[in-house]
């Protein structure tokens, strides 16, 4: 389980959240959505204990993966995947090698990270954090770069490791995914959540928070319509 309570973060001159109250519980995928600037990976960050106001996780045992991660060096594929080792201070093989078979990076392995395409570069990074073995993954548009067929199979993913037991929380804008794959839905608008539910609960919340509209269908359109 991973949360906060009433947190408050402010950045400059500006609140970003509001009294956040937000738990997530162990065999949990929680998606967080919303529109830009609506405080999803400020949320995300508090929870990984990276800004005032948020916990202080072991590494060991809370993952996060950064909106947008990439390695600059020109390591292996699996050389990348390995750094998750490090909150643990050792070399071991085995999680290492789950991890790259679990992203499908099994025959990138001895390719460097910096001459693949940007989303298997993403599922490289992902990998990173599987190593870890964390019961808590905290991972920021994990699927962003990834062609329909990787975005599937990574969500898929992630939802088989909730149904083992840990706990993800998962920034998404694709309201589709979130509804196919999400145990909960968690809607932010302006710093605050306006909604937290099951996935089909909160489909008017996400589409009045992401200014489409609504109306008898029972989906929102993902487009505004025509002028």
């Amino acid at each position: 389980m991973i949360g906060l309570a009433a947190a408050r973060v402010r950045l400059g001159e500006r609140d970003v959240l509001h009294d956040i109250a937000f738990t997530a519980e162990a065999g949990q995928l929680v998606v967080l959505c919303g529109p830009n600037g609506a405080g999803k990976t400020t949320l995300l960050r508090a929870l990984a204990g990276l800004l005032k106001g948020g916990g202080t996780p072991d590494p060991r045992r809370v993952a996060y993966l950064p909106q947008g991660a990439r390695c600059a060096w020109g390591m292996t594929v699996a050389e990348v995947a390995a750094l998750g080792r490090i909150p643990h201070g050792d070399a071991a093989r085995a999680p290492v090698e789950r991890a790259l078979d679990a992203c499908g990076l099994d025959g990138l392995r001895n390719t460097r990270v910096d001459r693949i395409s940007g989303g298997q570069a993403r599922r490289a990074m992902l990998a990173r954090v599987l190593a870890t073995e964390p019961e808590v993954l905290l991972l920021d548009e994990p699927i962003a770069d990834l062609d329909p067929r990787a975005a599937h199979e990574i969500m898929a993913l992630l939802r088989r490791l909730a149904r083992q037991g840990r706990c993800l929380v998962v920034v998404l804008h694709a309201l589709d995914l979130a509804l196919r794959y999400a145990d909960r839905v968690v809607v932010l608008l302006g710093g605050r959540i306006v909604a937290d539910a099951a996935p089909d609960a909160v489909l008017e919340a996400a589409a009045t928070a992401f200014g489409l509209p609504w109306g008898v269908d029972p989906s929102p359109r993902l487009l505004p319509p025509a002028p």
